[in-house]
């Protein structure tokens, strides 16, 4: 109940707009064709940045305990091109917005969870979006 509590304020003071956000950048990515790679990242983190309470972003390898092509030197060639295009944008969003949270101490729980979202959209791609007790 607490994590519902927490995801809906997230969602009404702040969470909204960084989702879009995240959904911007994955329209923009899919639409260029070439960007399809990080158009399926841009929409799941998307999704997480609107309720972020009782879930986590892990590293795919972390998590299954073997590589694949998001963990691997194609994901860190990924990972530079998403930082230099559209990674940095994303996440100076999350650190004002994690600023002006901190603004109060009410606030930083959610000034905490945008700084987890800032370090997310630095590299998204190899990242899954997991439920926190899955990541444990």
């Amino acid at each position: 109940m607490l994590r519902f509590l927490a995801n809906v304020i997230w969602f009404v003071c702040g969470g909204l707009v960084m989702g879009l956000g995240w959904w911007l950048a994955g329209l923009v990515a899919a639409i260029t064709i070439v960007g399809l790679p990080w158009a399926r990242a841009c929409f799941v983190i998307g999704n997480f940045s609107f309720w972020p309470f009782g879930q986590e972003a892990v590293s795919r390898r972390e998590l299954t305990g073997r590589g694949d092509l998001g963990t691997g030197p194609l994901g860190l060639v990924g990972n530079v091109i998403w930082f230099l295009l559209a990674g940095w944008w994303l996440a100076i969003g999350h650190l004002s917005s994690a600023l002006a949270c901190f603004v109060t101490i009410i606030g930083i729980p959610f000034g905490i969870q945008h700084l987890k979202l800032a370090l997310i959209a630095l590299t998204p791609v190899g990242m899954a979006v997991v439920p926190l007790e899955r990541s444990r």
